[in-house]
């Protein structure tokens, strides 16, 4: 199982990004993806997951309204859609296999990070 992370870079506050989640190696529809982040001196936060067909979201509180998650399954791919970005939202961005209960949380396979940095 790999996952590639992409996407990542500088933004002013009120910008956007998109966040591609490129699989390889596994049929992704097959799992739920997520994005988590971690800025420094803070705790990994889950921000968004999706499920495997027929594809159901979740969001952290800090991200709903302003993040959308979408997967394309003829591409593999998982995307993260961010708008209105704040400062607060400065991070490096992990996507993972995910979960979803009571809060996100990571189900073992990690692509690598992006960093996403939001300031003016």
């Amino acid at each position: 199982v790999q996952l590639q992370a992409s996407g990542g870079g500088l933004v002013q506050p009120g910008g956007s990004l998109r966040l591609s989640c490129a699989a390889s190696r596994f049929a992704l529809d097959y799992y739920a993806i997520g994005w988590f982040r971690q800025a420094p001196g803070k705790e990994r936060e889950g921000v968004s997951c999706i499920s495997g067909s027929p594809g159901s979201t979740h969001y952290a509180d800090s991200v709903k309204g302003r993040f959308t998650i979408s997967r394309d399954n003829r591409k593999n791919t998982v995307y993260l859609q961010m708008n209105s970005l704040k400062p607060e939202d400065t991070a490096v961005y992990y996507c993972a296999t995910c979960g979803f209960g009571s809060s996100l949380y990571p189900t073992g396979y990690w692509g690598q990070g992006t960093q996403v940095t939001v300031s003016s």
